[in-house]
């Protein structure tokens, strides 16, 4: 009788930043197969999503990953419900409007690496600052390179879990860096960078460090702010060829600006100032080509007879894919095309 370990992933009720949580469940005869996980339970008092008295919530398995880093071990990504079944109000992605997975999204997840022992990101020196920006981005050698093994093993295990895990890249500020993931269908989307924060989280474990998806980690100062920019697409942009619903697509988003800010990331007017290759949060525009925007439409659709897709440059580092996905998804629905 062979064992397996199923890793179940959610997400708890702090508000409005969730974390990760989770836990292992060994079962006999596993077959890998998403439909043979059980649905399980968790104290939902110990994280904020259910009272003492009433503690009981449930795990309803919704993805499933191999663990690379467990023998027999799967990742479980779950949404968590009520007692009663319902979706718990903590539960994004239940509400995503995709049920046809066609709205297809790349998400660039940029984050800093953080050294336990001195709690700052990895180059900064003690009581200091390293040299200034311009050197780190997509940098290599020792001198503007910091926490490049820590990167590569992370790419591979996202790889080896079959995450469609598409780059890497060093950002602009010393220790801050980038991955890429491309998934069709907004809920697989975010399972994917859902399990790999998880296994980024979990890696750092090993390494004396820890991860910091806070916008602006370095407060007001002259430093990169870290994002989490929303490629997205549907039918109507991959196909229309057509500057006109391409700019009524883009003006959709205007009169909702606020209720895109309000799940795009907590402390996100830290970093949407106008400066660091942002827009003002207090601003909406978009252009072609331009990282300054709200809204960047990518030369490449042009190029290609606009067909293609958009990139949202606003949501923040530590914003939950799920809503930001589901956001987009209800405004572009919105848009007066013919």
């Amino acid at each position: 009788m062979s064992r397996s370990k199923l890793e179940y992933i959610w997400l708890d009720g702090y508000y409005p930043t969730q974390n990760m949580r989770s836990k292992t469940k060994v079962v006999a005869d596993f077959s890998g197969k998403l439909e043979d996980c059980p649905v399980w339970s968790f104290d939902g008092s110990s994280t904020r999503q259910a009272e003492g008295g009433d503690s009981d919530c449930l795990l309803k398995p919704v993805a499933i990953y191999p663990d690379p880093e467990r023998r027999d071990g799967y990742l479980v990504m779950t949404e968590v419900l009520n007692a009663d079944g319902t979706p718990h109000a903590s539960n994004g992605r239940a509400g995503i409007d995709d049920d046809d997975n066609d709205f297809w999204f790349g998400f660039e997840q940029e984050y800093f690496i953080m050294d336990r022992s001195t709690l700052l990101p990895l180059g900064f020196p003690v009581g200091g600052y390293p040299a200034p920006q311009g050197m780190y981005y997509c940098s290599v050698g020792g001198r503007n390179t910091h926490g490049r093994n820590l990167v590569e093993e992370h790419a591979d295990l996202c790889i080896d879990a079959g995450l469609i895990f598409e780059g890497i890249n060093q950002e602009v500020a010393s220790g801050q860096w980038e991955f890429q993931l491309f998934a069709k269908g907004a809920k697989k989307a975010g399972d994917e960078i859902w399990v790999a924060r998880y296994l980024l989280d979990r890696l750092t474990e090993k390494y004396g460090y820890y991860i910091e998806y806070h916008p602006k980690p370095l407060g007001d100062t002259d430093w990169n702010g870290s994002g989490m920019h929303a490629n997205f697409s549907n039918t109507t942009l991959r196909t229309c060829g057509s500057k006109e619903t391409y700019e009524k697509i883009c003006e959709s988003f205007r009169p909702v600006v606020k209720e895109h800010i309000a799940v795009y990331g907590e402390f996100n007017d830290q970093r949407l100032t106008g400066k660091h290759e942002t827009a003002s949060i207090n601003d909406f525009s978009y252009g072609v080509s331009d990282r300054g925007a709200s809204i960047r439409i990518p030369i490449i659709t042009v190029e290609q007879g606009w067909k293609g897709w958009l990139e949202d440059r606003r949501p923040a580092s530590n914003a939950d894919p799920y809503k930001v996905a589901g956001r987009i998804i209800e405004t572009v629905k919105s848009a007066n095309i013919d």
